[in-house]
């Protein structure tokens, strides 16, 4: 007799499914294997009932009434999403599905959730995207407060009532280990696109520069660094070989056009809005360096900015601030400023585009990181044997199989409205 294969469910809080691009890789290696696969996330494409470029992975969405962007709105944003995501998951136990649940975060309040689930003997796995007590602590700018403390005690909880834990890095592992977790139960998945969205490299076209920022653009990003980094970078070489591209949206948009006319960077500084997987693609393989310019921020230093290995893997050199995270990621591949100034981005931005030999071999570099150690198909096997552990081998499916570039890349558009690790 055949067994049926398992079912796992997918809880994400903020962001619809059809743009979390880790999500979308996640949920396609699972079904590849042999599960079937729920997703429960905010509503985005309304028309939209399967996970696009899936054989059929199921989604149900619900509405979101507001995003939150201060103490309270997010304490809103966190109760509504947590009633939404009940009642949903609810419906699909009583149906006779989710044998298992993962849970993205942020927020980390689903940690009730997660006792009644492992009451019924069921996995609950906590994929851990987002330092959020750190996050609080970046964008509020003061002292740690009641708001961080119950932040800090949401994580312990989400963290502990697990069955397993999916960190991003080796600093969310550290993360997790510190708050208890045996180490048995944490997983190091990192982000990162899969060979077979990599189309192959393009020549730059004629002797303009392009640098690249690619991601959210909000308040934690600091992407006014990179608009500030151009406005120097001006007065060191001019205007008429270079430009910036900022491809991304979010909250801080409204400022940082703002910011651009201000400074009279019009004519160098450009908007591309949101990407889906081969617009971003078809940008990075023809730009020269990219920026990452996350401050020095303790949440940053702990953190893998997702856009880091998209540039390595289209081989661009990266100019970003010594962060912890950041170097381990890239390695050689990156020049390191001391502090994030613009001044100090400006003038390393300045002189890689006047060094092709070192551009090249920062380009090899990261190439080489990428394919032998960043890509997803070996962050899909570490995934994937978390599931085998949990609820074993699927029937009938024995090997990990890698859906083609094209059903990512028509699903997903790159990053979060706020940082995805």
């Amino acid at each position: 007799m055949t067994r049926r294969p398992q079912h796992v469910a997918i809880v994400v809080a903020n962001l619809p499914a059809e743009r979390d691009r880790r999500v979308i890789r996640e949920s396609l290696s699972l079904e590849a294997r042999g599960y079937e696969v729920t997703i429960i996330a905010p509503r985005g494409d309304r028309t939209l009932r399967t996970l696009p470029g899936s054989r059929n992975v199921r989604l149900r969405p619900y509405p979101m009434l507001l995003y939150g962007s201060g103490v309270v709105t997010f304490a809103v944003e966190f109760v509504w999403s947590f009633v939404c995501v009940a009642v949903r998951l609810a419906g699909e136990v009583l149906r006779g599905r989710a044998q298992a649940v993962q849970v993205c975060n942020p927020p980390d309040v689903y940690w009730p959730l997660a006792l009644v689930l492992r009451l019924l003997r069921r996995p609950w796995v906590f994929d851990h995207h987002d330092l959020c007590p750190e996050i609080l602590a970046t964008r509020g700018g003061g002292p740690p407060g009641l708001a961080y403390r119950a932040l800090v005690l949401f994580e312990w909880l989400t963290l502990r009532t697990a069955s397993a834990v999916v960190a991003t890095n080796e600093s969310f592992r550290d993360n997790a280990l510190r708050r208890g977790v045996p180490s048995a139960r944490v997983t190091v998945v990192r982000n990162g696109p899969a060979a077979d969205e990599i189309g192959p490299a393009s020549p730059r076209a004629g002797n303009r520069h392009r640098i690249v920022y690619l991601g959210v653009l909000g308040p934690q990003d600091h992407v006014e660094g990179a608009v500030l980094a151009a406005g120097a970078l001006t007065r060191l070489r001019g205007r008429t070989d270079w430009s910036m591209t900022i491809a991304g949206d979010g909250e801080s948009m409204p400022a940082l056009t703002k910011l651009v006319a201000e400074h009279g960077l019009g004519d160098v500084v450009e908007f591309a809005g949101w990407l889906d997987g081969p617009a971003v693609d078809d940008l990075l393989r023809t730009a020269t360096v990219a920026i990452q310019p996350d401050l020095p921020t303790r949440m940053n230093d702990l953190s893998t900015m997702a856009k880091t290995v998209e540039y390595l893997g289209r081989g661009v050199p990266v100019v970003a601030a010594d962060l912890t995270e950041t170097r381990r990621t890239a390695g050689d591949a990156a020049v390191y400023v001391p502090t994030g100034d613009p001044a100090e981005f400006a003038a390393a931005l300045h002189a890689l585009m006047d060094d092709p030999a070192q551009r090249a071999e920062m380009s090899a570099c990261g190439r080489q990181r990428f394919t032998d150690r960043l890509a997803w198909e070996h962050q899909a096997t570490a995934y994937l044997a978390v599931w085998d552990r949990l609820l074993g081998s699927p029937a009938g499916r024995r090997r990990v199989l890698f859906q083609r570039r094209q059903s990512i890349s028509k699903s997903s558009e790159i990053h979060s409205r706020r940082r995805p690790e």
